[in-house]
């Protein structure tokens, strides 16, 4: 109950705060970019809040208890892509005065083919993106209140729809602004609680592998292979186990066996956690240290590493609702302090979530079998706290967790729909309501089929699609005055259509191991170079296609403001 009121709680502010939006917003500049008028401070605020998606709040922690240290580079990755947005796009970009991303391309460009290819691939990374924060609240509602999964992904959806339709951007930028707050408050003030109660002779690198520390109770929501290493003794509550529904204490042998779903199983303190297919539960020296694992599976984890690097790095300027803020600045000044501002945020809120990860696999196993790990920011402050204090730790932790799914929705439906609106229809006020309300229908139905995802396995496909797309659009065409909407759009498609075709055969038997499997999952380290040297050998190819005003537009690009007024 406590859980429910503050996720309710939550809820209502943000429509409270999105009905003020409503009384504000009038004007088409209004819903698009809020009147290019809101302040750095409060514009970074917002863009944190957006950014910090599910993958951050959940997902982040979820695999660094699963498969170790290495998984850092998550965190890490999702700061730094800030620092190449600040050096190389930011300013630039807002000068230019753009609305959306393909508008930047056809202005930049003179092709509206081009624009049209680049709101294929802003509806591609927005609904991928979008996936994993419905997925993380059905998620969320499933393990505080233990209602099905489809309500989460419901209610977020019918939410941000109704935010995003009656507001546009400067409804929502209070929204967004606000939410941050609320999850740097969510995440942090229980990992201090956390860290009291578990500093005296906690030892994140302790050589064995997770072992549950109490006696507890497993109930299986799907049929599990899992595999123990020692003779393990097993009380069966429900279900089936090893195709016997016999309920009762028994021992089961080292190897493979097999629960029903459904089942129910308990284990007694001291026992080793079994290992699920698919789950590594890592002794101490391979999960501390980075790569002493096999990474998510894979036979490379270096190579797997280095692509995850490029594709974080390179994928935040690529990304439509973290670009389209940028349009919202007063100049190009305020959009560089807004980003500097971004960076500071962003490094407070990524030093939490390891603690939930680190501290999750020595005091929440039972996340291994059930496959749950993704969930372990969400149940630690129940069991390790306890008590009423830990009751209303994990309701504050649930209440950030929702208006995290809340903001980072709310920006990616705006850029989607703002993209349909503005750069396929007229770009009036009520078709970018239209077209927020039907993206919102679509992003409700697409996030009931992906409840069986990893939440940053999404994430980490949209950051490579972005990264192999808008990233290399954006860096040729602000700083190469050569690039042609022909090799732009060639780039693209080289870059992001081989890119989700391997993602897409990276669930398929082609993907299943070795190399190919390495290269489909995690494709960043052989799309984005492909992209650049698309665009560059084909804009070569085009050089008589270069826009005649060329000039003109690389000085909208990069002359100052200042110094604009002045001439």
């Amino acid at each position: 109950m406590i859980a429910l009121i503050a996720i309710l709680v939550s809820t209502i502010a943000t429509l409270a705060i999105g009905a003020y939006g409503v009384r504000i917003a009038r004007s088409t500049s209004d819903f698009f970019v809020a009147s290019r008028a809101v302040p750095p401070m409060w514009n970074a605020s917002a863009i944190s809040g957006e950014y910090l998606s599910a993958a951050s709040f959940l997902g982040v922690a979820g695999l660094i208890m699963k498969f170790g240290l290495s998984m850092l580079w998550y965190p890490v990755g999702f700061a730094a892509g800030y620092v190449t947005l600040l050096i190389l796009v930011a300013a630039p970009l807002r000068r230019f005065g753009a609305y959306t991303i393909p508008d930047f391309a056809e202005g930049r460009l003179d092709s509206p083919a081009l624009r049209r290819l680049a709101v294929m691939f802003v509806l591609l990374v927005g609904w991928f993106y979008l996936l994993p924060q419905m997925r993380g609240a059905g998620l969320t509602l499933h393990v505080v209140l233990g209602l099905p999964r489809w309500v989460g992904v419901v209610l977020v959806a019918t939410v941000i729809t109704a935010n995003i339709s009656l507001g546009g951007m400067k409804g929502i930028t209070f929204v967004q602004a606000f939410q941050y707050w609320l999850k740097v408050t969510a995440i942090a003030l229980p990992a201090f609680f956390l860290i009291a109660h578990t500093a005296n002779g906690f030892d994140p690198t302790a050589e064995r592998p997770p072992t549950f520390t109490r006696d507890t109770t497993v109930e299986l929501d799907s049929s599990t292979r899992f595999r123990v290493a020692e003779p393990t003794r097993v009380q069966l509550l429900s279900g089936q186990l090893d195709g016997s529904a016999a309920t009762g204490s028994r021992d089961i042998a080292p190897g493979e066996h097999a629960a029903g779903s459904g089942a129910v199983l308990h284990f007694p303190r001291g026992v080793l956690v079994p290992h699920v297919t698919g789950v590594s539960a890592l002794g101490g020296a391979a999960w501390a240290v980075p790569n002493g694992g096999v990474h998510r599976g894979n036979a490379h984890p270096l190579f797997s590493t280095y692509s995850l690097i490029i594709a974080t790095f390179l994928g935040t300027m690529g990304l439509p609702h973290i670009l389209v803020r940028f349009y919202t600045n007063p100049d190009g000044r305020a959009a560089r302090k807004t980003t500097l501002i971004v960076l500071l945020l962003l490094g407070a809120f990524y030093l939490f979530p390891a603690v939930y990860g680190v501290l999750g696999r020595t005091f929440a196993p039972e996340l291994y079998l059930t496959g749950q790990t993704d969930s372990v920011v969400l149940v630690l402050p129940r069991i390790v706290v306890g008590g009423l204090a830990g009751e209303l730790l994990g309701a504050l932790v649930a209440a950030g967790a929702f208006a995290a799914f809340l903001s980072t929705a709310s920006g990616l439906l705006i850029s989607v729909a703002g993209s349909v609106a503005y750069d396929l229809l007229g770009g009036s006020v009520r078709e970018f309501r239209y077209s927020a309300i039907g993206t919102g229908l679509v992003s409700m139905l697409l996030g009931l089929l992906v409840v069986g995802v990893e939440i940053n396995v999404l994430v980490g496909w949209a950051f490579a699609i972005a990264a192999s797309t808008f990233c290399p659009l954006l860096v040729l065409g602000i700083w190469w005055r050569s690039l042609t909407a022909a090799g732009a759009s060639a780039g693209m498609l080289a870059g992001g259509g081989l890119a989700s075709l391997g993602i897409v055969l990276s669930r398929t038997s082609i993907g299943a191991a070795g190399w190919p499997s390495a290269l489909l999952t995690n494709p960043a380290a052989w799309s984005v170079p492909l992209a650049f040297t698309t665009m560059v050998v084909v804009s070569r190819l085009t050089a008589r296609r270069v826009p005649v005003d060329v000039d003109a537009k690389m000085l909208a690009l990069h002359l100052p403001e200042s110094l604009r007024a002045t001439t």
